[in-house]
């Protein structure tokens, strides 16, 4: 099995398609890159810049190079050394468009009779027979009133026989033998008849309805609350046939040489899944996008090389913040709020019940409908389960459970549903043994329904709303976890090394909440939290949204984005306060508070004060920043697992939360830089650790080179051994022959003095710093001549520099 060194993802979309991909190969072998990581490439809706709402998975998409541009960027992969790993999507495939949906169309147009009915999760029984489409604005009477339908019979498309235009934007397909009655010669006038309308839509296998009523009314599963993206069925035979047969070719011809499974916690068995794709693709390297909760082990038993990388994030991003901070930090949320902050498990489980509540609310009720007609304590009332679930979901304390592993936790779930709701203790105790046994469809559908419950509730909710430092509210990570001693990191790498040793791990993604330098520079603020709090109170004072931890969450993005365009601030405030959905939301925004919200965003670039108070503080911890950023990266390229860098963060990412992560990456720049750096390093004219972001790519240059070139190195994981009165303020660790050593926590640093007789002790033997080409001798090294010049410093015996 072919297996990456190292990784770089890039979005393959319109305005960066494979062929301007295959452009920049040769940029990414001479960074030191050993594969290139796609963004999914089969035919997904017009205009889609993410790809991962798929219409028709037989065809790599036309708009992003279609089948000839994979051929061409492959041809120049394959010219510049670099293999491919291409992202795919199992679980769901986008409607928002039907017509460009071939499955959907036909499902629409046939109902029950398409071949592709089974395809997807439809309750087809709750439904009458139909689907129901939320597009409408209003009730259908109202709309049809109002003349927002047309009726177009003599229109063919995709085998429909005419089609109906809602808003003139909406196109669904008329059934066969669905106008009981001739049109040719048929005055225009019936089929403005509002009764007319009424009756051909209902003779339709879809039902148009009004948008509010998806949470409670929708008869398909989707992804998340993705109304737009609907599930798909791979667990059928034939379904994953078709769906996988052009991924299938990519790597039977040489096009790809790896796959990452988006999201296979959505499917009905994820492990049945993995089996299946590793006999098809003859044990390729696959990796999945799962998230692991703190403590949480991946499922030993999948056909995987390893998860995406989250969980190691959240470790990286941990050891560099210091603990002191967490105490006045929490003062300052306190009185932010007015009074104590709600300890983090009663937040998520009020975010997570009201995402069962209304969100997920048609999922909890088709689990409802599935129960058997007697639990093992008897009949169930329906109002009660209903109540019962939504409490065992948002009880629920990992993504999902496999059955029959993960019986566990279930039975946490219930514990804790029962302590807080005694009143439904009966129904509980009930619902558990249902909900245990396999064998059951109301238990394999729970387990699917307790993913979108914790990723709504937890990190599109909770994550907006516990604002004491934006750093640790990241994708797979327990923001109540405030930090991570060296020791802890070192068990944690150690274990990583033994037991998924090729998995990825990575510092910033397209789903990231913030980027990486975002979260290095916040990192500081567990350094400085008096400092931080005088600092939020001022601005606060001047310009404030009226809701405290929200103006937290805010100003930290400013702080940690800085400098950044005002229109990507307006955008980002948006999505943060919609998503934390306490002054304001998606259903029903609150215009008074978003005017304040915005007004702040305004006053940051357009009040002297505010701006001066932003500036002036960014100029104050932004080295730090720079520091922790340097530590991040090195320790994340150098720790067990495959790195990733994702597009662009071999300079300074400050990205914040989709889409704005998926900006367009300068690749010429990147280019540029890198060729400065090549020719001026060995004659001493090392880069500077400043705004360019140069000093962070020479350290991703070079590590990446070296993992390349000598992997020998990076074979096992050793602890080294710092001391003197700062060693606490150092990682080390040896990979087998590359020794990292990395700074934390540089704010404190610097207040004791530096590193005065600090020292690290490792083997002796003459060894030279990858990173300044410096030579060190001995077994005691000073650390201040060893991180002389940058935070960070990469020894590797004489004869391995890349």
């Amino acid at each position: 099995m072919a297996q990456p060194k190292s990784t770089y993802r890039l979005q393959i979309r319109r305005d960066f398609d494979l062929d301007a991909a295959a452009g920049v190969t040769r940029y990414l072998r001479d960074l030191g890159v050993s594969w290139a990581y796609l963004s999914p490439l089969l035919r997904a809706t017009e205009g889609s810049d993410h790809g991962y709402d798929v219409v028709d998975p037989s065809m790599v998409d036309p708009v992003r190079g279609g089948s000839a541009g994979l051929e061409r960027f492959a041809a120049a992969a394959r010219a510049a050394g670099l293999g491919i790993l291409i992202d795919i999507v199992p679980n769901h495939m986008g409607i928002s468009q039907p017509g460009q949906n071939p499955w959907w169309w036909d499902v629409l147009t046939r109902g029950r009779d398409s071949r592709y009915a089974e395809a997807f999760d439809i309750d087809w029984e709750y439904g009458a027979g139909r689907i129901r489409v939320p597009i409408l604005g209003a009730g259908l009477d109202d709309v049809i009133t109002a003349g927002d339908v047309v009726i177009e019979p003599g229109a063919t498309v995709a085998g429909a026989h005419g089609i109906v235009r809602f808003y003139g934007e909406h196109t669904l397909p008329l059934a066969s033998d669905s106008i009981p009655f001739p049109v040719v010669g048929l005055g225009s006038a019936a089929l403005d008849d509002p009764e007319v309308i009424r009756q051909i839509l209902d003779a339709q296998h879809w039902e148009a309805v009004f948008w509010r009523r998806e949470a409670a009314e929708l008869n398909y599963r989707r992804f998340f609350a993705v109304t737009t993206l609907a599930g798909v069925r791979v667990e059928i035979p034939w379904v994953f046939d078709e769906s996988h047969a052009e991924v299938l070719r990519w790597l039977r011809e040489g096009l790809a040489d790896g796959i990452r499974v988006d999201h296979p916690d959505g499917l009905l068995d994820p492990g049945g899944y993995l089996e299946r794709l590793a006999a098809a693709t003859g044990h390729a390297y696959v990796l999945v996008e799962k998230i692991l909760e703190h403590g949480e082990e991946l499922a030993g038993w999948w056909e995987t090389d390893g998860t995406t990388g989250y969980d190691a994030l959240a470790l990286i991003d941990r050891v560099l913040i210091d603990p002191r901070g967490e105490a006045p930090l929490n003062a300052l949320e306190t009185r932010l709020r007015g009074g104590d902050a709600p300890a983090y498990p009663d937040l998520i489980h009020e975010t997570k019940r009201m995402i069962a509540d209304t969100i997920q609310g048609a999922e909890v009720a088709r689990l409802v409908r599935e129960l058997p007609a007697a639990s093992t304590t008897g009949p169930v009332d329906a109002s009660q389960a209903t109540d019962a679930i939504a409490e065992l979901l948002a009880s629920f304390p990992v993504y999902r459970s496999y059955l029959p592993a993960g019986r566990e936790h279930l039975d946490l779930a219930a514990a804790e549903a029962t302590v807080r709701r005694p009143d439904l203790a009966e129904a509980i105790a009930g619902l558990v043994p249902v909900l245990a046994d396999p064998s059951l469809e109301v238990a394999r559908r729970f387990q699917q329904t307790t993913g979108p419950v914790m990723a709504k509730g937890v990190e599109d909710t909770a994550f907006y709303r516990y604002t004491r430092l934006g750093s640790l509210t990241e994708v797979g990570a327990d923001p109540s976890v405030f930090s991570l001693s060296v020791d802890g990191f070192h068990r944690a790498q150690a274990a990583r090394q033994a037991s998924w040793p090729i998995a990825m791990t990575t510092l910033s993604t397209h789903d990231t909440k913030r980027g990486e330098d975002v979260r290095a520079r916040l990192d500081v603020l567990s350094e400085m939290p008096q400092r931080w709090s005088d600092v939020l109170l001022d601005l606060t004072r001047r310009a404030s949204t009226g809701n405290g931890p929200f103006d937290n969450l805010l100003y930290q993005a400013i702080i940690g984005s800085w400098p950044v365009s005002r229109d990507r601030l307006h955008a980002y405030a948006e999505k943060a306060s919609r998503e934390a959905a306490e002054s304001t939301g998606w259903w029903d925004p609150d215009a008074a508070f978003e005017a304040r919200m915005h007004a702040v965003v305004d006053a940051v670039f357009d009040d002297a004060v505010v701006n001066a108070g932003v500036t002036d503080f960014v100029a104050e911890v932004e080295p730090a920043g720079w520091s922790n950023g340097l530590s991040a990266k090195l320790l994340q390229l150098t720790s067990p697992g495959v790195p990733d860098v994702y597009q662009g963060s071999e300079l300074w990412e400050t990205s914040l939360v989709d889409p704005d992560n998926r900006r367009p990456v300068d690749f010429d720049e990147r280019a540029r830089l890198l060729k400065a750096l090549d020719e001026g390093f060995p004659r001493g004219e090392l880069p500077t650790v400043d705004a360019s972001g140069a000093a962070k790519l020479l350290v991703t240059s070079r590590a990446l080179r070296l993992r390349r070139e000598r992997s020998e190195l990076f074979t096992r994981y050793t602890p080294m051994t710092v001391v003197g009165e700062a060693s606490d303020h150092a990682v080390a660790f040896d990979r087998g022959g590359a020794l990292t050593v990395a700074t934390r926590l540089p704010v404190g640093l610097q207040r004791r003095g530096g590193w005065a007789e600090t020292v690290l002790l490792r083997h002796s033997g003459a060894t030279t710093d990858a990173l300044t080409g410096r030579r060190y001798e001995g077994s005691t090294l000073r650390i201040a001549d060893v991180l002389a010049t940058y935070p960070v410093a990469l020894l590797v015996a004489e004869g391995g520099i890349a």
